[in-house]
């Protein structure tokens, strides 16, 4: 560590993330400027940014790579809850009183990761109302994806979880190439991000692969079609 949509639907009438438009109000470069207290810190691949338990004290922004968010049982079994990309904030529980860290975060690809102070937040989302509204849309849009996290967890078969977790990390819907790239993620990761085994994951992954859904030429790439996979009966 060092200091420095289109919508898709994937359920009946549902949408996996909602139309992006063009934000006038750019998070990145409003949270650098100067005058405003914060921390920009550089972290490594699998480098833990805060563990579960510590003191909750900041809100954080991803300006570029990855994190991975993670919940530890008592029997250490660990679950991940979220995986976040650049322009997602996290950490935001400080907010709303909570005193401590109630899972873990850690960078799956080397991450460049804006840390704000709880006090300094709550200012600016009071005296700048373009934050504030970019910060409301963020929680809405993470609601919204617990919600489909959820049905698809309880009504979707592993292979549609699967194809809708490769779809969500390659952020299918925004602009881009059809054929987009993912973070470095093990298929044991994906097999506890979809409830499922590491073997099942590999079998669906050969399948994806053989079919032209995912290819992995210079990392993992995910094409667009394998939107199919999810919307079929």
């Amino acid at each position: 560590m060092s200091v420095v949509d289109d919508s898709v639907q994937l359920f009946s009438g549902k949408s996996m993330m909602e139309p992006k438009p063009k934000d006038a109000f750019n998070a990145q470069a409003f949270l650098k400027s100067p005058g405003i207290g914060r921390e920009i810190v550089a972290y490594r691949r699998g480098e833990v940014i805060f563990t579960q338990g510590d003191a909750c004290e900041t809100v954080l922004y991803i300006q570029a790579g990855g994190v991975k968010l993670s919940v530890l049982s008592k029997t250490g079994r660990e679950a991940i809850t979220a995986m976040l990309m650049p322009g997602d904030f996290f950490g935001e529980g400080c907010l709303a009183g909570q005193p401590v860290r109630l899972g873990s975060a850690t960078a799956l690809t080397s991450s460049t990761i804006l840390s704000v102070e709880k006090g300094q937040m709550i200012k600016l989302l009071h005296e700048q109302h373009t934050l504030s509204d970019r910060f409301i849309a963020h929680l809405l849009s993470r609601n919204l994806r617990i919600e489909e996290d959820l049905e698809d967890q309880l009504f979707n078969s592993t292979e549609k979880r699967l194809a809708r977790t490769l779809l969500v990390l390659a952020r299918y819907g925004t602009q881009g190439e059809p054929i987009r790239a993912v973070p470095t993620i093990s298929q044991k990761t994906l097999a506890e991000m979809v409830g499922t085994t590491r073997s099942r994951v590999n079998f669906f992954m050969n399948k994806f692969k053989r079919l032209g859904f995912i290819e992995y030429k210079d990392g993992l790439k995910v094409s667009n079609s394998l939107v199919t996979v999810v919307l079929e009966d």
